[in-house]
């Protein structure tokens, strides 16, 4: 696998069903998988340094973004919203402790959170301003879990290092929300590729675990 760039190794979590979608047409997305894959879910998050959402994914579900093990204490990732225009909410479950928003809009008091301008492309914060800035705040590793857009502006950077991917016996249509946003693929050659790593059940679900192609 290539060296991770700016750095940071970069996973990209998705949780969807048999058809690649994360909700419903009306944005109901719990819970598409089953417990014993939201406990690997936890588990990932325990061993990566931060977790990224988007600020949709906030405003729709309002996480903690915390990595809670049945038994053990858990040493837990620095929280990162990519938020363009600033709409985290102060009273948010990510506004309180630990949490890095980066936007590309004049910064401005958030809860107890730390807000940092970084870099704009298309409007939104790049991809490669949020791994420079996840490196300076001392984070060696991220797992993003969403939403669509924030996938996809990752994925057309090149940025992403390893995919994994639970798949629920669910089907959900083509209104549903897709995993990943529009990627403006010219040809099938531009597409990112991946090599898959393993595929096996956890509870009803299926785990697939793929890394960059070199």
């Amino acid at each position: 696998m290539r060296p991770s760039l700016q750095g940071v190794r970069v996973t990209l979590k998705l949780a969807t069903s048999l058809d690649g979608r994360i909700a419903t047409a009306t944005g109901e997305s719990k819970w598409i998988t089953g417990e014993a894959a939201r406990l690997e879910g936890h588990r990932l998050r325990a061993a990566h340094d931060a977790i990224l959402v988007g600020v949709e994914t906030v405003l729709a579900d309002d996480p903690e973004l915390t990595a809670r093990l049945p038994g053990r204490p858990v040493d837990q990732p620095l929280r990162v919203v990519l938020d363009s225009r600033l709409r985290t909410p102060p009273t948010a479950k990510v506004a309180q402790g630990d949490t890095l928003i980066l936007t590309v809009a004049e910064p401005k008091p958030v809860g107890e959170a730390r807000v940092e301008q970084v870099e704009a492309a298309d409007g939104r914060p790049a991809a490669e301003a949020v791994l420079r800035a996840i490196r300076r705040a001392g984070a060696s590793s991220v797992l993003i879990e969403g939403g669509g857009q924030v996938a996809a502006s990752f994925l057309r950077a090149g940025l992403i290092d390893r995919l994994e991917w639970f798949r629920a016996p669910v089907l959900l249509g083509g209104e549903g929300r897709p995993c990943v946003a529009a990627l403006a693929l010219a040809k099938l050659a531009d597409a990112p590729k991946f090599r898959r790593l393993s595929a096996e059940p956890v509870g009803d679900d299926l785990w697939e675990r793929y890394e960059r192609a070199a």
